[in-house]
């Protein structure tokens, strides 16, 4: 392998072993050393790769959010072309993508949390894309004209509540099936835009 090669190869084994650190261990409890001893390389190694574990961290979440948000795109774009054929088709995806595997769930809704300002603009900016999946969508012109209604607060709403729901199943002793989490969270989206 040539030096980038070796480099790239690294960086891949210290991002695998944070995505599973970081959901396991927290993202606070996940040192450099332990990174490192689960990728099998040395510190030095390490900062060869990343400048800290912050960075390693940002890194795995973007990933975590680029892989989600083509996700959801997907199953919005092929979705029945109607606003509840599309919501619902979004929602259900979202929500079985986060949850197929629980490492990124609790990335994407509870460590992303714990790892304070090194996330802040990223997650601001995972928001925004989903948002601006939402905020497009044709079917929601109406509330655009009304009165003191603001569309993207609206949106921070429907999307808090997922989170939430989200953090739940992560948390519990004895998570929520699935299927009920998609229901809930189509009901909220559904009673709000109808209001």
């Amino acid at each position: 392998m040539t030096a980038e090669e070796r480099l790239a190869e690294r960086r891949e084994r210290l991002i695998s072993a944070a995505y599973t650190l970081y959901a396991e261990l927290g993202f606070p409890d996940t040192t450099i050393e332990k990174l490192c001893t689960v990728a099998r390389i040395s510190n030095r190694a390490f900062y060869e790769c990343f400048d800290s574990r912050d960075e390693l961290m940002l890194v795995v979440y973007d990933r975590c959010v680029r892989e989600t948000l083509a996700a959801v795109a997907k199953a919005v774009d092929e979705a029945p072309a109607t606003l509840g054929g599309r919501i619902e088709a979004g929602i259900s995806e979202y929500v079985r993508f986060v949850t197929a595997d629980r490492r990124r769930a609790r990335i994407l809704h509870l460590e992303v949390r714990r790892a304070g300002d090194c996330l802040t603009v990223s997650r601001q900016e995972a928001v925004a894309g989903f948002c601006r999946i939402l905020e497009t969508e044709p079917g929601l012109s109406g509330l655009r004209g009304a009165g003191r209604i603001d569309l993207r607060l609206v949106v921070l709403g429907m999307l808090g509540a997922i989170q939430e729901l989200l953090i739940e199943w992560t948390l519990a002793a004895e998570p929520p099936p699935v299927e009920r989490l998609i229901d809930t969270a189509v009901h909220i989206f559904r009673r709000t835009l109808a209001a």
